[in-house]
């Protein structure tokens, strides 16, 4: 073989070898490009834990509980724990929502106590009539540390635990027919929230009470299911039932309390779940001051 032969594979050689590097860095650079887009997207770091948080009212109080909430578990954890929010019950009917916090599928859920009557029928006390003075004494009650901590530990043997209560204004009757007479109550069905004193109360006043989720209680008044339903001025204005219901009169006060899950806290670090506990303490407050404004604003529009 030639020099000059040896010369020209080399060449040749060299320039395929040239080729294949150029290629195989232009390629490199795509897939870094598109790589860099994909990572440019994500958060800067993703959360350990996921907190869904779910309530059945939406544009009120307990809705506003949460996001006041969520800011203080997000900045106390350094973004470890994401609180998601889900109002209007998008997590499934009340009954479903606390059933999954039990069960650990959700982790978060606020509402009224009555509610709770399935865990502890002594949740029931709350929807007495005349309880309460008026509001200020409705929230100074249940924020009073012995009260909140026995209605805590109605909910502790049933794998949840209490963060935090809430007065959210007075429970009033709506109606199609307006209610301004106890006889007004007579031969009415009206929904309640499905305590037994809240049954034996309307029997008394010759009425009938029904049990209902506030998710189905707009269908049930569009169809004549039920006459009225006993709510926070807060749900007749953000589910439109100023448009169905003629007037409003009450007898009681709403006491909210919002519960985290058992097996999940467990799952946490001991350091994550003091945060979770301690976050429902540190936003009570503002959250109740807010209910109040919110409440006289509603009264005044």
């Amino acid at each position: 073989m030639t020099s000059t032969r040896v010369i020209r594979r080399i060449s040749a050689s060299t320039s395929f070898d040239r080729i294949a590097l150029a290629t195989a860095a232009a390629l490199a650079y795509a897939f870094g490009a598109v790589l860099g887009a994909v990572l440019g997207a994500l958060p800067a770091s993703a959360a350990d834990f996921v907190m869904k948080f779910g309530t059945a009212t939406i544009n009120e109080t307990q809705h506003q509980f949460i996001k006041f909430y969520k800011d203080e578990v997000e900045k106390a954890s350094n973004g470890r724990i994401e609180v998601q929010i889900y109002p209007a019950s998008q997590l499934g009917p009340i009954p479903r929502e606390i059933e999954g916090v039990q069960l650990g599928n959700i982790q978060g859920y606020i509402g009224p106590v009555d509610f709770f009557v399935g865990v502890d029928p002594r949740f029931g006390v709350f929807s007495a009539p005349m309880l309460f003075r008026d509001e200020p004494n409705a929230a100074a009650t249940v924020h009073d540390a012995a009260v909140q901590k026995a209605m805590f530990e109605l909910a502790a043997p049933k794998r949840m635990v209490g963060i935090a209560t809430l007065d959210l204004g007075s429970s009033n009757y709506g109606a199609k027919n307006p209610i301004l007479r106890l006889s007004d109550f007579n031969g009415k069905k009206l929904r309640i929230n499905g305590t037994e004193l809240e049954r034996q109360k309307m029997a008394k006043l010759g009425a009938t009470g029904i049990g209902m989720p506030l998710s189905e209680v707009v269908p049930a008044l569009d169809q004549g299911t039920i006459d009225g339903t006993i709510s926070g001025l807060s749900v007749f204005v953000s589910f439109k039932m100023n448009d169905l219901l003629k007037a409003v009169t009450n007898d009681t006060f709403i006491i909210s309390i919002a519960v985290v899950s058992k097996p999940w806290l467990d799952t946490l670090p001991a350091v994550l779940q003091k945060v979770v506990l301690d976050a429902g303490a540190a936003v009570q407050s503002k959250a109740q001051a807010w209910e109040v404004d919110f409440t006289k604003k509603l009264a005044s529009d």
